[in-house]
């Protein structure tokens, strides 16, 4: 058997070091601040209403790199996208994270708060509930039903009040099997309203334009008393906004059933609204 002087094997050792990385990682010393915002953050208790959105923030300012958990907390009227928010934080560097708050619909307007917590560090947001606000587009905020959802796009993005086609991604929505129709988006009424005209926008942008990426072939249907009425049929279209009005009737829900994309891909829709007239 080979032996080694202590000298030695201090020698064939200090190699291996060299090939483990280094990493400052700070003593419980350090400090981390956080912060929330907006302050106080507004709620509406509607399920796709665009609001109650938080960025959260943990700043390292010790003199070494750290991993720092972030606790989140709130009472059971407020339900919470996340309740960890876990990262690695070099020093002096803002690290964020998105935080959405929603509540049930029909929650009273009233302030609540939200607990942030890391190690002994703790911040309070405030979380004001509103009333659901006077709409004259009654699918704003109102619950989206889809046929299918791309990962990338979320469900309420196609009735969420943004129209804006040049912030494809952000908003808007389409769904998750390409090249496969017919394809459905809509809402689903708590009680029958009374809607005579629907208005459609595809995505139509200097990028994207509705002749390459809209949708093409669809029809735009009601329900009531749970049968469906087609109240209007589009073939070969081109352009990115396009109205219809009908006879107003009391109904429970809109849709479009897409049967084809100029691109033979998606069905993109960017905002879906309906009024009274």
């Amino acid at each position: 058997m080979l032996r080694l002087s202590p000298r030695g094997a201090a020698l064939l050792a200090a190699p291996l070091a060299l090939l483990v990385p280094a990493v400052a990682v700070a003593s419980s010393n350090n400090q981390v601040e956080i912060s929330a915002t907006p302050q106080p953050v507004e709620v509406v208790p509607l399920p796709c209403f665009p609001s109650g959105k938080l960025t959260l923030g943990m700043t390292n300012t010790g003199r070494k790199a750290t991993i720092a958990d972030m606790r989140i907390s709130a009472d059971d009227a407020l339900t919470l996208s996340r309740h960890q928010f876990s990262s690695y934080l070099p020093v002096d560097q803002l690290v964020k994270a998105p935080l959405e708050i929603t509540v049930p619909r029909g929650t009273a307007p009233a302030t609540h708060t939200v607990d942030l917590t890391v190690d002994r560090e703790h911040l309070k947001v405030p979380v004001v509930i509103k009333p659901v606000p006077a709409r004259d587009n009654l699918l704003l905020g109102e619950q989206a039903v889809a046929s299918s959802t791309n990962g990338d796009m979320k469900l309420c993005g196609g009735v969420d009040g943004n129209t804006d086609s040049a912030q494809w991604g952000a908003s808007g929505w389409h769904d998750a099997t390409k090249g496969v129709f017919p394809d459905t988006y809509g809402v689903d009424f708590v009680r029958p309203t009374t809607v005579g005209r629907v208005v459609v926008q595809t995505l139509d942008s200097a990028t994207y334009p509705a002749a390459v990426m809209g949708i093409r072939d669809f029809d735009v249907q009601v329900r009531s008393n749970g049968e469906w009425t087609t109240v209007d049929e589009v073939r070969a279209n081109t352009t990115g906004l396009l109205t219809f009005t009908f006879e107003p009737r009391a109904v429970d829900a809109v849709q479009l059933v897409i049967h084809d994309s100029n691109d033979h891909g998606y069905s993109r829709i960017i905002e879906l609204e309906a009024y009274r007239d």
